[in-house]
């Protein structure tokens, strides 16, 4: 607040704390672009309406092109004591213009205004995580494509159970992020309200057209309820739970690469590009790109979290409070952002071994399953019978130290003489594979339909 309003009606300077603790200008800066598009579309609203005259409308307008260009250029000066960023720009757009800087607040209130700005703000901040969550999609796509017939374990409790194909499971991810970008579509679109009109949270005597404004900023229509317009941060919370989300998936491929590039495991490795070194180990290469995408999601989720918290107990319409809203959705748009832009690089990046993946799919009797569907399907039996036959037989196996492929026929057959020769043939995980031709399945046709599928989506 500049210290004329100030002065009106307070006598006794603001107390150094209390001035650091109302100070918002630190970090709520970075929407002075949003704030002069809105000032700048309700100055055009005013003059529409005869609130104020053409000529101040075209100084207002002309200012704040101005201020907006020194902005850019780094050549405007942040002042804390005017507490934000609307107070500093309209000082500024008074020292330029004079007292017709005073008549862009008609009919307006900081409340509607920052409610403006932010929704503005988090809309531009949706649609860039859209369009990078999009290009990781892509990068998945590319690398299922290369491996569609790759065979790797899947697992279940991170044990061995079923053969799959490495682009498969990564498709997985590709169906992870569509949600995730369906989820942020669906933030945007319900955040996509004006609240320019609401003022403080009653609405305003001057003969204002919401209409006209929210058409100018490019949203759907005004907000139908003015104490809701300026109390409401559902839309930042949305966009913090879809970040959250988002976050959480990007942070379960992190883990898998953590372990998939392990010594331990050895099914991809990553270039120098996406590892680091040890101080004092020479030998390590670490995945600190995974593990640091793998982190983002707690501070993801905390800024979720923080918000909710901020929110949970607050009266209508609007309390300082809420000026805590902004640092953490700035910063899960940050983070979120360079974590897809990291995991994108490392999925392009990271080189599978096929024969590691190959050798590690046999482990674990991963083709039990598929003895136990061919009793089934040759012979009718109910599955439960075919799979206690079929887990005496890993039984023998296990206890003899061998795979299941490496039993011979006659002892398949003292368990039940209805194997032979035609079942010990889809033991192997190349066969299991191929036949998990059921929709949505990881048979390498399959996953080649998938392929195309999603590259024509992706195009769309």
């Amino acid at each position: 607040m500049s210290a004329k309003i100030r002065q009106a009606r307070f006598h006794v300077e603001m107390h150094d704390a209390m001035e650091r603790i109302n100070d918002a200008t630190h970090f709520d800066k970075r929407l002075y672009a949003e704030d002069i598009e809105a000032s700048q579309a309700h100055c055009r609203m005013l003059v529409a309406r005869n609130i104020i005259s053409r000529q101040d409308g075209e100084s207002i307008i002309k200012g704040l092109t101005q201020i907006r260009e020194e902005i850019d250029k780094g050549d405007f000066t942040f002042d804390s004591k005017l507490e934000d960023v609307h107070m500093n720009i309209e000082h500024r757009l008074h020292e330029l213009i004079g007292d017709a800087a005073g008549r862009l607040h008609t009919a307006r209130s900081r409340n509607d205004q920052v409610a403006t700005d932010f929704r503005l703000y988090i809309r531009r901040g949706i649609e860039t995580i859209e369009m990078q969550l999009k290009e990781l999609q892509n990068a998945l796509v590319d690398a299922g494509e290369q491996h569609a017939a790759t065979i790797m374990p899947g697992f279940t409790h991170l044990q061995p159970a079923q053969p799959v194909t490495f682009g498969h499971h990564l498709l997985a991810y590709v169906e992870m992020f569509e949600r995730d970008r369906i989820r942020f579509a669906n933030a945007r679109e319900n955040l996509n309200e004006s609240p320019l009109g609401a003022c403080a949270l009653a609405g305003t005597s001057f003969p204002i057209d919401p209409e006209q404004t929210a058409a100018d900023l490019g949203f759907r229509k005004p907000c139908g309820n003015s104490i809701d317009a300026v109390s409401d941060r559902d839309f930042a919370l949305e966009s913090l739970a879809a970040a959250s989300i988002s976050a959480m998936h990007l942070s379960r491929l992190a883990e898998e690469i953590v372990l998939w590039s392990s010594a331990l495991v050895g099914f991809v490795r990553l270039s120098d590009a996406y590892s680091t070194g040890s101080s004092i180990m020479p030998q390590k290469r670490n995945p600190d790109a995974a593990e640091l995408v793998r982190a983002k999601a707690g501070r993801i989720a905390g800024d979720f979290v923080s918000l909710l918290m901020v929110m949970k107990a607050l009266p209508l319409s609007y309390s300082k409070d809420m000026q805590e809203d902004k640092e953490p959705l700035f910063d899960a748009l940050e983070s979120l952002g360079l974590g897809i832009a990291a995991m994108r690089g490392m999925v392009g990046d990271m080189t599978p071994d096929p024969e590691a993946m190959r050798a590690a799919s046999a482990a674990g009797f991963s083709t039990a399953t598929d003895l136990a569907d061919w009793l089934v399907r040759e012979h009718a039996l109910p599955f439960r019978e075919a799979h206690r036959i079929v887990g005496e037989l890993v039984g023998i196996a296990e206890a003899r130290g061998t795979g299941l492929e490496e039993l011979s026929l006659q002892e398949f057959q003292k368990v039940d003489a209805r194997i032979d020769e035609s079942a010990l043939k889809i033991l192997s995980v190349e066969d299991s594979v191929a036949s998990r031709t059921s929709p949505g399945g990881t048979s390498p046709g399959n996953v080649a339909a998938a392929i195309a599928r999603w590259r024509k989506h992706l195009r769309a």
